[in-house]
């Protein structure tokens, strides 16, 4: 069984579009544990809405304010512990689990994801985008997860291609990228399932 954490450089770099797209790719059941605000239009119903062959599991914690998940919980009178957090029980089959922005976003005043991460203790994929500071983001995220010790299943980028940020950033921490998403005014099932086909054997 296939499991995989999808973690981000930061909020809006396609986390959840890679994460649909990985899900497609392996078939799997989609988990977001924590969900802070657009509860209507929330990432799980998106995945559920832009995928054929996805399970999507229901959010531990859906917070009603779009804000960091610490105040989002505050402002709901919810109390968030990683340690309350289990990997939900999926079977034969395989399973992706979205995070919150990025590495450090607070769950209380003392967890962040990072911390929800050893928690779960699975492989983390991260979400890079080439935009001016994205190589120190992605090598920061890199270096946190590789001095904790967690296993980095991949690089993914999502958007356009930069030859000279994505060389220094392997060439700095041996992380190779394993797939690209390429960036589309229309992202629909037909984009997620091409998406997916070319991942399916790398994942």
């Amino acid at each position: 069984m296939i499991k995989y954490f999808v973690t981000g450089i930061g909020t809006g770099v396609g986390k959840t579009i890679v994460s649909a797209i990985c899900a497609e790719a392996l078939s799997a059941c989609y988990w977001k544990p924590v969900q802070a605000g657009n509860c209507n239009t929330s990432d799980s119903l998106w995945v559920k809405e832009h995928t054929s062959r996805v399970r999507v599991l229901p959010e531990k914690f859906l917070l009603t304010h779009p804000l960091s998940p610490h105040r989002a919980a505050e402002l709901d009178s919810v109390s968030i512990s990683v340690k309350n957090f289990y990997l939900p029980d999926t079977g034969e089959s395989n399973l992706i689990v979205e995070g919150a922005g990025g590495l450090l976003v607070p769950l209380n005043d003392h967890e962040t994801i990072l911390d929800l991460i050893k928690q779960l203790s699975v492989p983390v994929l991260i979400v890079s985008m080439n935009y001016l500071g994205s190589i120190n983001h992605t090598l920061l995220t890199i270096q946190t997860l590789q001095s904790n010790n967690i296993p980095i299943g991949g690089l993914i980028y999502s958007g356009e291609q930069n030859n000279a940020s994505e060389s220094v950033i392997q060439k700095m921490t041996g992380v190779s990228s394993i797939g690209r998403i390429p960036f589309s005014k229309n992202i629909d099932k037909d984009f997620i399932l091409t998406q997916a086909e070319s991942l399916r054997g790398v994942l």
